[in-house]
């Protein structure tokens, strides 16, 4: 609360009523959680939340003793927000261009979305980004990392998932924590996606889990092929996006290959018998397109960094860490080569 207070004034003076929602919002999930240790010790837990935050205790547990994540107050409290998402993030980019609009902060830097913690408030936003002409997307999001600056709770929000999904993501936000470098967002979730696909994987073992590494395993290789769909389009789409044909063969062009996207997508989830969902669901534009690719772009050169060290996650956090001190055109080029699995 008192780092709060002395944010505040500077804040709204500085952005106004946005970050006057953000704080309002961050304070209330800093005033709503309770140790997860006096959760389950009420009498009136229901048993399936109990069940829940357990896992949360176990899994937490293991971050810290076997991937090495920072051990301190995140996720060792629980808040009920009563509401589907804690943040709505607003997505925004150029008609004829997959350059996404970026928005700068205090802390994060400049990242590629704006968050609200009202969804009404974040669909204001996206209406005023359309009708400058901004391709715009919102998407609800279920947890997020303050990067230590806060002890993140564990939100209601968060036990919708199955527990592979909860326990990966509370790894993906730690992993944050471990190190994130501002402004840019293509290597910090790059980065945290690696931690939390190996965190499962070491979890899952642990627990001697063999069909649902098997599961797991499945998942990720299907994200992959739609990310390999999406890289497609988006060669594509910069191509005609960088001819000199007039704004209307563009758009012509520009919404038959987001309609064979989508199509090529849908089929992708159906042949591996699933039914698509989220985001696959909406109609695509520029936005949605680089809302998808914040979490993999440099996944592949990771995970080969992480194969450079014989899995073991100190030397990886290590040469991440050198990466990271990196100017951003020698950081794309190194996670570049990585990703072809050249030496740096």
């Amino acid at each position: 609360m008192p780092r709060l207070l002395i944010l505040l004034p500077v804040l709204v003076l500085l952005h106004g009523c946005y970050y006057t929602q953000a704080i309002a919002g961050q304070w209330e999930l800093m005033r709503k959680r309770e140790p997860i240790a006096e959760v389950l010790a009420a009498d009136d837990t229901p048993e399936e939340l109990a069940a829940r935050l357990r896992l949360v205790q176990q899994a937490r547990a293991f971050s810290v003793s076997a991937l090495g994540l920072p051990d301190n107050g995140s996720y060792r409290s629980y808040a009920d927000i009563e509401r589907e998402y804690v943040v709505w993030n607003v997505f925004a980019a150029p008609e004829f261009s997959l350059q996404p609009k970026t928005w700068c902060f205090p802390v994060a830097g400049c990242v590629g979305y704006r968050g609200y913690f009202a969804e009404d408030k974040a669909e204001h936003e996206a209406a005023e980004l359309s009708d400058k002409g901004y391709d715009v997307a919102v998407g609800g999001v279920a947890a997020y990392s303050t990067l230590g600056k806060f002890d993140d709770p564990v939100l209601n929000t968060m036990l919708r998932w199955d527990d592979t999904r909860l326990v990966g993501v509370m790894f993906h936000e730690l992993a944050h924590q471990e190190l994130y470098v501002k402004g840019d967002t293509g290597f910090n979730e790059s980065f945290a996606s690696a931690v939390q696909e190996t965190g499962v994987e070491r979890w899952l073992a642990a627990e001697g889990n063999t069909e649902g590494i098997a599961l797991y395993r499945q998942s990720q290789a299907l994200q992959q092929e739609l990310m390999l769909l999406v890289a497609g389009a988006r060669a594509d789409l910069e191509s005609v996006y960088g001819s000199g044909s007039t704004d209307a063969t563009k758009r012509r062009e520009k919404s038959a290959r987001l309609q064979r996207l989508a199509t090529d997508m849908r089929v992708a989830v159906r042949d591996a018998g699933r039914e698509p969902a989220g985001w696959l669901t909406g109609e695509l534009n520029n936005a949605r397109l680089a809302s998808m690719t914040l979490y993999q772009q440099y996944l592949p050169a990771f995970r080969n960094l992480l194969s450079q060290c014989d899995g073991q996650l100190p030397c990886f956090y290590a040469e991440a860490r050198r990466l990271s001190k990196l100017d951003q055109n020698q950081r794309d080029q190194a996670l570049d080569a990585l990703a072809s699995r050249q030496a740096l």
